[in-house]
């Protein structure tokens, strides 16, 4: 269903059982997949010349919320799903199932894996590489301009089940590996090894992440955290977890 005072452009490509909320704009060079829902005041495929030509593609199931601007020049695999008042710049090439908190920012020209979380008030900077099974917490920066303002781009890369909690800001060219994690208020400096705990300014090493406990369960270890918790992610997935931790998830 499509609002009557929903905009669409002709050139536009719709697929089937789209729904799109009143006063939304789609603009030429957007295509957007089945059984997507498209809610109020958004703005989809918003025209830029830095997206060289390229159209704006919204994958099939995705939900986007009321008051989000999407510029065309990105792609989104299926299960996109975003909070409210969202931006999302040209050239973001995101896999399957990416969320995307309230009043989050994709500066663009960012690549990022399946099955990424974003919560409400992130920034990610241009030239962001951003892996899979990510968990980016409320407030959480990450830079990419080592000596602002200038032309020098430094895009933060963040890797596999890697986690960055809350409020959290990572400098430029900065690498965040697999199975880390980045505590609140961190201010990170330095490349984050595998499996290591961060934290404080500027983030100091504390320890494994194998040494942090759940805290309704101290005899188990909080990491990786596939281990045990599994909500909002296919069975087909956590059957993969399943054998590459060679632990069964409770």
């Amino acid at each position: 269903m499509i609002h009557k005072s929903a905009i669409i452009s002709s050139k536009a490509k719709i697929g089937v059982n789209v729904k799109i909320g009143h006063y939304s704009v789609i603009y030429d060079n957007v295509v957007i997949g089945d059984n997507t829902i498209i809610e109020g005041f958004c703005e989809i495929g918003y025209p830029t010349n830095l997206a060289d030509g390229n159209p704006l593609i919204i994958g099939n199931n995705s939900y986007i919320r009321s008051h989000s601007i999407f510029y065309e020049g990105s792609s989104f695999k299926e299960k996109l799903v975003t909070g409210h008042r969202v931006t999302v710049r040209e050239k973001t090439y995101a896999g399957l199932n990416l969320q995307i908190g309230t009043l989050s920012d994709i500066q663009g020209d960012c690549q990022i894996g399946d099955y990424v979380r974003t919560h409400s008030n992130v920034h990610i900077g241009k030239h962001s590489k951003i892996g899979n099974y990510i968990w980016i917490f409320p407030y959480v920066v990450l830079t990419n301009d080592p000596h602002p303002p200038s032309e020098t781009m430094l895009g933060v890369a963040v890797k596999d089940f890697a986690v960055i909690a809350t409020m959290a800001v990572i400098l430029p060219g900065i690498t965040v590996n697999e199975h880390a994690l980045v505590g609140a208020h961190s201010l990170v400096n330095k490349d984050v090894p595998y499996g290591m705990v961060v934290a404080g300014n500027p983030a100091k090493i504390l320890c494994e992440t194998s040494k942090i406990k759940l805290k309704d369960n101290p005899q188990l270890s909080a990491y990786p955290w596939p281990r045990h918790f599994r909500r909002g992610y296919p069975d087909s997935v956590t059957e993969e977890w399943r054998s590459m931790f060679g632990e069964k998830i409770i």
